[in-house]
Protein backbone atom coordinates (compact mmCIF):
# COMPACT_ATOMS: atom_id res chain seq x y z
CA UNK A 1 0.00 0.00 0.00
CA UNK A 2 1.16 3.58 -0.89
CA UNK A 3 1.28 6.31 1.65
CA UNK A 4 0.41 9.94 0.26
CA UNK A 5 0.26 13.32 1.97
CA UNK A 6 -2.85 15.56 2.06
CA UNK A 7 -1.06 18.98 3.13
CA UNK A 8 -3.02 22.24 3.76
CA UNK A 9 -0.69 24.81 1.69
CA UNK A 10 -1.00 28.12 3.09
CA UNK A 11 0.97 31.19 2.97
CA UNK A 12 1.66 30.63 6.39
CA UNK A 13 2.26 27.10 6.79
CA UNK A 14 5.88 25.25 5.60
CA UNK A 15 6.94 26.42 1.69
CA UNK A 16 5.15 23.80 -1.00
CA UNK A 17 8.72 23.18 -2.50
CA UNK A 18 10.48 22.14 0.90
CA UNK A 19 7.50 20.32 2.01
CA UNK A 20 7.64 18.56 -1.54
CA UNK A 21 11.48 17.20 -1.33
CA UNK A 22 10.75 16.18 2.48
CA UNK A 23 8.10 13.57 1.11
CA UNK A 24 10.22 12.31 -1.91
CA UNK A 25 13.03 12.07 0.45
CA UNK A 26 11.03 9.92 2.88
CA UNK A 27 9.17 7.69 0.34
CA UNK A 28 5.65 9.14 -0.01
CA UNK A 29 3.99 8.27 -2.93
CA UNK A 30 2.38 11.28 -3.54
CA UNK A 31 1.15 14.89 -2.09
CA UNK A 32 -2.85 15.96 -2.23
CA UNK A 33 -3.28 19.58 -2.57
CA UNK A 34 -6.76 21.03 -2.01
CA UNK A 35 -8.43 23.94 -3.72
CA UNK A 36 -10.81 26.74 -2.45
CA UNK A 37 -10.32 30.00 -4.67
CA UNK A 38 -11.98 32.25 -2.14
CA UNK A 39 -14.59 31.63 1.14
CA UNK A 40 -17.55 34.01 1.11
CA UNK A 41 -17.14 36.15 4.33
CA UNK A 42 -20.97 36.19 4.51
CA UNK A 43 -20.85 32.33 3.89
CA UNK A 44 -24.18 30.41 5.58
CA UNK A 45 -22.92 27.10 4.13
CA UNK A 46 -22.41 24.94 7.22
CA UNK A 47 -18.76 23.55 7.36
CA UNK A 48 -18.70 20.24 6.97
CA UNK A 49 -16.74 18.81 10.04
CA UNK A 50 -18.45 20.83 12.11
CA UNK A 51 -17.62 24.31 13.99
CA UNK A 52 -16.28 27.00 12.78
CA UNK A 53 -14.52 26.90 9.38
CA UNK A 54 -10.78 26.03 10.07
CA UNK A 55 -8.54 29.66 8.95
CA UNK A 56 -6.65 27.44 6.49
CA UNK A 57 -9.45 27.05 4.06
CA UNK A 58 -9.16 30.97 2.77
CA UNK A 59 -5.43 30.88 2.79
CA UNK A 60 -5.09 28.23 0.52
CA UNK A 61 -2.67 28.71 -2.14
CA UNK A 62 -3.67 28.12 -5.95
CA UNK A 63 -3.17 23.86 -6.28
CA UNK A 64 -1.94 23.87 -9.92
CA UNK A 65 0.87 27.02 -8.92
CA UNK A 66 1.58 24.81 -5.35
CA UNK A 67 2.20 21.59 -7.88
CA UNK A 68 4.16 23.33 -10.54
CA UNK A 69 6.55 24.70 -7.93
CA UNK A 70 6.43 21.08 -6.43
CA UNK A 71 6.94 18.95 -9.96
CA UNK A 72 9.94 21.67 -10.47
CA UNK A 73 11.99 20.31 -7.22
CA UNK A 74 11.18 16.19 -7.47
CA UNK A 75 11.10 13.11 -9.83
CA UNK A 76 9.15 10.63 -8.70
CA UNK A 77 6.59 12.44 -6.26
CA UNK A 78 2.63 12.48 -7.79
CA UNK A 79 1.23 15.46 -7.38
CA UNK A 80 -2.31 15.31 -7.15
CA UNK A 81 -5.37 17.34 -6.40
CA UNK A 82 -7.56 16.56 -3.40
CA UNK A 83 -10.14 17.70 -4.09
CA UNK A 84 -9.81 20.49 -7.25
CA UNK A 85 -13.56 22.38 -7.56
CA UNK A 86 -13.77 21.40 -11.10
CA UNK A 87 -16.74 23.38 -11.41
CA UNK A 88 -15.38 26.39 -10.60
CA UNK A 89 -12.88 26.13 -13.44
CA UNK A 90 -13.79 26.41 -17.43
CA UNK A 91 -13.10 22.90 -19.00
CA UNK A 92 -10.99 24.34 -21.63
CA UNK A 93 -8.62 26.28 -19.38
CA UNK A 94 -8.74 23.48 -16.90
CA UNK A 95 -7.59 20.88 -19.73
CA UNK A 96 -4.61 23.10 -20.53
CA UNK A 97 -3.69 23.27 -17.28
CA UNK A 98 -3.76 20.11 -16.26
CA UNK A 99 -1.70 18.84 -19.36
CA UNK A 100 0.96 21.37 -18.82
CA UNK A 101 1.75 20.24 -15.05
CA UNK A 102 1.62 16.76 -16.70
CA UNK A 103 4.01 17.99 -19.09
CA UNK A 104 6.55 19.50 -17.12
CA UNK A 105 6.10 16.53 -14.39
CA UNK A 106 6.89 14.18 -17.23
CA UNK A 107 3.52 12.13 -16.03
CA UNK A 108 2.78 13.11 -12.43
CA UNK A 109 -0.39 14.41 -12.24
CA UNK A 110 -3.28 12.72 -10.57
CA UNK A 111 -6.44 14.81 -10.94
CA UNK A 112 -8.91 14.71 -7.97
CA UNK A 113 -12.17 16.17 -8.26
CA UNK A 114 -15.62 17.02 -6.65
CA UNK A 115 -19.07 19.24 -7.09
CA UNK A 116 -17.82 20.97 -3.62
CA UNK A 117 -19.56 22.10 -0.63
CA UNK A 118 -19.42 25.67 -0.37
CA UNK A 119 -22.72 27.14 -2.12
CA UNK A 120 -22.09 30.76 -1.86
CA UNK A 121 -18.12 29.95 -3.64
CA UNK A 122 -19.58 28.21 -6.21
CA UNK A 123 -22.22 30.62 -6.90
CA UNK A 124 -19.86 33.35 -6.95
CA UNK A 125 -18.38 31.72 -10.37
CA UNK A 126 -21.90 31.22 -11.36
CA UNK A 127 -21.86 27.48 -11.01
CA UNK A 128 -25.54 26.49 -9.77
CA UNK A 129 -25.41 24.22 -6.29
CA UNK A 130 -28.41 21.98 -7.36
CA UNK A 131 -26.76 20.89 -10.50
CA UNK A 132 -22.98 21.01 -9.49
CA UNK A 133 -22.40 16.85 -10.32
CA UNK A 134 -24.06 17.08 -13.58
CA UNK A 135 -21.77 19.81 -14.78
CA UNK A 136 -18.85 17.95 -12.98
CA UNK A 137 -19.33 14.76 -14.99
CA UNK A 138 -20.00 16.70 -18.38
CA UNK A 139 -17.11 18.40 -17.69
CA UNK A 140 -14.67 15.13 -16.50
CA UNK A 141 -16.13 13.50 -20.00
CA UNK A 142 -15.14 16.92 -22.01
CA UNK A 143 -11.70 16.89 -19.78
CA UNK A 144 -10.64 13.29 -21.29
CA UNK A 145 -11.72 14.46 -25.33
CA UNK A 146 -9.74 17.50 -25.33
CA UNK A 147 -6.82 15.62 -23.29
CA UNK A 148 -6.88 12.38 -26.16
CA UNK A 149 -8.11 13.89 -29.59
CA UNK A 150 -6.69 15.93 -32.23
CA UNK A 151 -9.63 17.54 -32.55
CA UNK A 152 -12.06 17.53 -30.10
CA UNK A 153 -15.76 18.41 -29.65
CA UNK A 154 -18.26 18.64 -26.94
CA UNK A 155 -21.90 19.52 -26.60
CA UNK A 156 -24.42 19.04 -23.27
CA UNK A 157 -26.24 20.42 -21.25
CA UNK A 158 -23.45 22.50 -19.76
CA UNK A 159 -20.37 21.74 -21.64
CA UNK A 160 -20.08 23.24 -25.41
CA UNK A 161 -17.24 23.60 -27.66
CA UNK A 162 -16.75 22.96 -31.56
CA UNK A 163 -13.47 21.65 -32.49
CA UNK A 164 -10.45 22.81 -30.74
CA UNK A 165 -7.10 22.34 -30.73
CA UNK A 166 -5.35 22.11 -27.39
CA UNK A 167 -1.57 21.01 -26.73
CA UNK A 168 0.37 19.91 -24.89
CA UNK A 169 -1.61 16.77 -24.49
CA UNK A 170 -0.90 14.91 -21.24
CA UNK A 171 2.37 12.97 -21.17
CA UNK A 172 0.40 9.84 -19.35
CA UNK A 173 -1.82 7.79 -21.42
CA UNK A 174 -4.49 7.78 -22.11
CA UNK A 175 -4.93 11.04 -19.84
CA UNK A 176 -4.23 11.74 -16.51
CA UNK A 177 -6.16 9.77 -14.12
CA UNK A 178 -9.36 11.53 -12.74
CA UNK A 179 -10.95 10.54 -9.26
CA UNK A 180 -13.66 11.55 -7.74
CA UNK A 181 -14.54 12.38 -4.52
CA UNK A 182 -17.54 11.77 -2.30
CA UNK A 183 -19.52 8.22 -1.04
CA UNK A 184 -23.23 8.44 -2.00
CA UNK A 185 -24.66 5.70 -4.41
CA UNK A 186 -24.61 8.59 -7.18
CA UNK A 187 -21.16 9.47 -7.06
CA UNK A 188 -20.09 5.65 -7.07
CA UNK A 189 -22.14 5.07 -9.99
CA UNK A 190 -20.60 8.39 -11.69
CA UNK A 191 -16.98 7.15 -10.62
CA UNK A 192 -18.22 3.58 -12.66
CA UNK A 193 -18.89 5.81 -15.59
CA UNK A 194 -16.58 8.62 -15.99
CA UNK A 195 -13.40 7.96 -13.31
CA UNK A 196 -10.21 6.35 -13.20
CA UNK A 197 -10.00 6.47 -9.15
CA UNK A 198 -12.17 6.48 -6.14
CA UNK A 199 -11.15 9.30 -3.40
CA UNK A 200 -13.72 8.50 -0.24
CA UNK A 201 -12.92 10.87 2.61
CA UNK A 202 -12.04 8.56 5.77
CA UNK A 203 -14.61 9.14 8.55
CA UNK A 204 -15.87 5.63 9.16
CA UNK A 205 -13.59 2.87 7.84
CA UNK A 206 -15.63 -0.31 8.28
CA UNK A 207 -18.41 2.04 5.99
CA UNK A 208 -16.12 3.08 3.63
CA UNK A 209 -14.56 -0.98 2.88
CA UNK A 210 -18.62 -1.90 2.58
CA UNK A 211 -19.01 1.52 0.20
CA UNK A 212 -15.99 -0.06 -1.27
CA UNK A 213 -17.66 -3.73 -2.52
CA UNK A 214 -20.55 -1.29 -3.49
CA UNK A 215 -18.28 0.09 -6.12
CA UNK A 216 -17.12 -3.21 -6.99
CA UNK A 217 -20.67 -4.42 -7.36
CA UNK A 218 -21.43 -0.99 -10.03
CA UNK A 219 -18.91 -1.96 -12.01
CA UNK A 220 -19.77 -5.42 -12.54
CA UNK A 221 -23.24 -4.31 -13.18
CA UNK A 222 -21.60 -2.12 -15.75
CA UNK A 223 -19.78 -4.30 -17.17
CA UNK A 224 -16.34 -2.45 -16.26
CA UNK A 225 -13.40 -4.87 -14.83
CA UNK A 226 -13.65 -3.02 -10.63
CA UNK A 227 -10.11 -3.57 -11.00
CA UNK A 228 -9.91 -0.80 -13.36
CA UNK A 229 -10.65 1.48 -10.40
CA UNK A 230 -8.31 2.81 -8.10
CA UNK A 231 -9.27 3.00 -4.65
CA UNK A 232 -7.03 5.91 -2.29
CA UNK A 233 -8.46 6.44 1.57
CA UNK A 234 -8.07 10.51 1.52
CA UNK A 235 -7.52 12.11 5.12
CA UNK A 236 -7.10 9.03 7.34
CA UNK A 237 -6.55 9.20 10.65
CA UNK A 238 -3.10 8.01 11.10
CA UNK A 239 -3.87 4.75 13.47
CA UNK A 240 -2.16 1.49 13.43
CA UNK A 241 -5.29 -0.04 13.32
CA UNK A 242 -6.95 1.82 10.36
CA UNK A 243 -3.85 0.96 8.20
CA UNK A 244 -3.87 -2.54 8.97
CA UNK A 245 -7.54 -2.54 8.22
CA UNK A 246 -7.73 -1.16 4.34
CA UNK A 247 -4.38 -3.05 3.67
CA UNK A 248 -6.72 -5.88 4.19
CA UNK A 249 -8.51 -4.14 0.80
CA UNK A 250 -7.77 -3.41 -2.85
CA UNK A 251 -7.50 -0.05 -1.53
CA UNK A 252 -3.68 1.27 -3.27
CA UNK A 253 -3.11 4.30 -1.30
CA UNK A 254 -3.62 5.68 2.36
CA UNK A 255 -3.83 9.42 2.61
CA UNK A 256 -2.73 11.05 5.27
CA UNK A 257 -3.84 14.81 6.19
CA UNK A 258 -0.97 17.46 6.92
CA UNK A 259 -2.40 20.26 9.03
CA UNK A 260 -0.68 24.10 8.30
CA UNK A 261 2.35 24.26 10.57
CA UNK A 262 6.02 25.47 10.28
CA UNK A 263 8.55 23.63 8.71
CA UNK A 264 10.11 22.06 11.92
CA UNK A 265 6.63 20.70 13.31
CA UNK A 266 5.65 19.84 9.84
CA UNK A 267 8.99 17.86 9.47
CA UNK A 268 8.30 15.80 12.33
CA UNK A 269 4.93 14.88 11.60
CA UNK A 270 6.08 13.55 8.34
CA UNK A 271 8.73 11.74 10.07
CA UNK A 272 5.88 10.08 11.90
CA UNK A 273 4.06 9.26 8.88
CA UNK A 274 7.25 7.64 6.99
CA UNK A 275 7.13 4.77 9.50
CA UNK A 276 4.45 3.89 7.17
CA UNK A 277 5.58 4.14 3.65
Amino acid sequence: MRIGLFPFCTDYSMPIDKLAMAAEERGFDSIWVPEHTHIPSNRATPYPGGGELPREYSHTLDPFVALGIAAGVTTKLKLATGICVAVEHHTLTLAKTVASLDHVSNGRVLLGVGGGWNREEMENHGVAYKTRFKKLEEQMQALKLVWTEEQATFHGDFEHFDEVWSWPKPVQQPHPPLFLGGSSDHTLKRVVRVAQGWLPITINADAIIAKMQKLDDFANQADRDPASISVSIFAAPPKDELVAKFRDTRAERIIFQVPPQNESETLRRLDRYARWV
